[in-house]
């Protein structure tokens, strides 16, 4: 089968690779029908992720449909249309008992496209199918379902969660790509008093406007004086971070009132300066998080029964053999537009679905 492979830093190439396998008693094979690149997909490529080694297959968000199970799966079964998550879970260790997926400690967690084979490929080996899979009802579209795979559940759980968005809030979101956006989406469950949305990116703040952000500021605008004067100078009761620099941190942290709450859902590659000496007489409370996708099947309620609006976020689409065009288009963003890209379409026409496992 074809899949994005990647080469080391700075590569990434479509190529041929076996077919997954072998399927284990808790496995599902999965023929992907939709799949993204993510943003930690380019953290990848930066050599931000030292995990990710030479020859893994990349991804971990997708839509497909369940060519093959193990012997103990019991509800995911052949023909059956799911959504991936893009978090693993084992359903056993003491964090996933307490719904703490992100933590798995028997062997889930992060792991697809990260320390196994991924979801850009033709197909992708599940492990942990039970938990780790959702079946999505027919109404449900594709390109709008790949979304709960992560940036979705990320937002929610890292971001609004983790920043315990109240009513009549003021919260400041910093970056303006997919999670986001989807932080924003989010974030308007709870009817906080105002979002105001910081990018340097024109186009994505216009997008943070059509999804209910209600300021915006470039970066280079003066965003740390705009949240100062919106709140009489008092800051946000909640900052977002999901961008993944050192700078956009420290800003959230400068933007934040006191007692407030600074949730960090970006991807660092780099330390930032944590300056206890200013916050901590603040009272400020920082979260960071790796996403549980506990709250994925409740989103995927929302979805089904359209009170969840998702399909502005993918913006660019692709047939699944573009792979290489689909990340050229979403690393130049600003020249492109491109907020959430989706591949999905014309496939599989040279390889088949993997032969059943022996009998037992």
């Amino acid at each position: 089968m074809k899949a994005a492979v990647f080469q080391g830093p700075g590569s990434m190439a479509r190529q041929g690779v076996p077919d997954p396998g072998p399927v284990g008693p808790g496995d599902a094979i999965v023929r992907v029908d939709v799949v993204t690149v993510c943003g930690t997909d380019p953290h990848i490529l930066k050599g931000d992720v030292p995990e990710v080694t030479p020859g893994r297959v990349l991804g971990h968000e997708a839509v497909g449909t369940v060519v093959e199970t193990g012997r103990d799966v019991r509800t995911a079964r052949p023909g059956d249309r799911v959504l991936i998550s893009c978090t693993t879970a084992c359903g056993r260790c003491r964090f996933c008992r307490a719904g703490r997926y992100g933590q798995c400690r028997g062997g889930g967690g992060w792991i697809l496209g990260h320390t196994v084979d991924g979801t850009q490929a033709e197909y992708v080996r599940v492990p942990f199918a039970d938990l780790s899979t959702h079946p999505l009802p027919s109404a449900v579209d594709g390109f709008d379902a790949v979304l709960l795979a992560d940036i979705l559940p990320t937002s929610y759980e890292v971001g609004v969660l983790n920043g315990r968005v109240r009513p009549a809030d003021t919260v400041v979101v910093v970056g303006a790509g997919p999670v986001s956006l989807a932080a924003i989406v989010t974030a308007c469950l709870y009817s906080p008093g105002r979002i105001i949305a910081v990018d340097p990116d024109a186009t994505r703040l216009e997008a943070a406007r059509k999804l209910g952000a209600d300021a915006t500021a470039a970066a280079g605008e003066g965003p740390e004086k705009l949240v100062a004067d919106l709140t009489d100078g008092l800051g946000a009761d909640v900052a977002m971070e999901a961008v993944g620099l050192p700078e956009t941190f420290e800003a959230c942290t400068r933007m934040v009132r006191p007692g407030g709450r600074v949730a960090d859902t970006g991807v660092h590659g780099r330390p930032a300066t944590l300056r206890l000496e200013d916050l901590r007489i603040k009272d400020v409370t920082i979260t960071t998080g790796l996403v549980d996708t506990s709250s994925t099947a409740m989103l995927l309620h929302m979805l089904a029964a359209g009170r969840l609006h998702t399909s502005e976020l993918v913006t660019h689409r692709f047939e699944l053999g573009q792979m290489e065009e689909a990340y050229d288009v979403f690393a130049r963003a600003a020249g492109t537009g491109a907020l959430k890209v989706a591949l999905g379409g014309p496939q599989h026409t040279a390889v088949q679905a993997p032969d059943p496992p022996a009998a037992a």
